[in-house]
């Protein structure tokens, strides 16, 4: 090897630093993707509006690029489009789409849970009642964030039982839609949480998978119908046709 020629750690160094930069700039541009969902589907930002990288970014704290991708991946997902000279718009997004999104998670939802009931542990079952009280008690407290992100480990911890990866990974394709940053702000979802997950947690435990389906159908479509009439009142379909 010629003096000062790179050995072979130096080189491989050189390429994991340059993967490990483009996985932290994936998992980058996976944030601002779903921190720009919430803004749309909370109504935030109205179809038709433009987005503007450089004030996305800022508001962030990132630079423009993962910004930018997050954007290109939003676009393959039907939340934006891209007017050639003007940038990045909101796409339309009707009342019928919303409705029809989560008639689509429910019915994975429920299939999952269904699923989950003939295979959960009497452990994990504790471990969901547990995870419900740490909800409950965040609600009291009017811990939004908290119980934002306990809500998602619950849902999280059931569909995982259900040992169907494929499933799950239909579920989460649909569940983009929902908005998990703004959830605990809209009218009735606090009380939903905790009165509607006793329910899913009952049939859980007692391996009865009929009604642990019914149960989580019933409530992710009372989540829809929540965030439909939040959407409404924030005027998100005024003036679509």
């Amino acid at each position: 090897m010629e003096p000062g020629a790179p050995g072979p750690d130096a080189r491989g160094g050189r390429t994991a630093a340059a993967d490990f930069r483009k996985r932290r700039r994936a998992h980058l541009s996976d944030e601002v993707a779903s921190y720009i969902r919430d803004l749309i589907m909370s109504g935030e930002v109205r179809q038709g509006e433009f987005l503007r990288l450089e004030r996305i970014a800022e508001e962030v704290g990132v630079s423009a690029t993962p910004v930018r991708e997050a954007l290109l991946s939003l676009r393959g997902e039907g939340f934006v489009s891209l007017e050639a000279h003007r940038g990045f718009v909101v796409a339309p997004l009707s009342r019928q789409d919303v409705v029809d999104l989560f008639r689509v998670q429910a019915d994975a939802a429920a299939e999952l849970t269904g699923r989950a009931a003939e295979r959960m542990s009497p452990e994990v079952v504790d471990r969901l009642a547990e995870l419900q009280e740490q909800l409950e008690e965040a609600a009291r407290r009017g811990a939004a964030g908290e119980m934002e992100d306990l809500n998602f480990r619950f849902h999280r911890l059931v569909y995982r039982s259900a040992d169907s990866a494929k499933l799950i990974w239909v579920l989460g394709s649909v569940a983009r839609y929902a908005p998990r940053r703004f959830y605990a702000s809209i009218h009735g979802w606090q009380g939903a949480s905790v009165a509607e997950h006793g329910a899913i947690i009952d049939a859980l435990r007692h391996r009865d998978a009929e009604k642990a389906r019914g149960t989580m159908r019933s409530h992710v479509d009372h989540a829809g119908e929540l965030l439909v009439a939040h959407l409404e009142s924030r005027g998100f379909w005024a003036g679509a046709s």
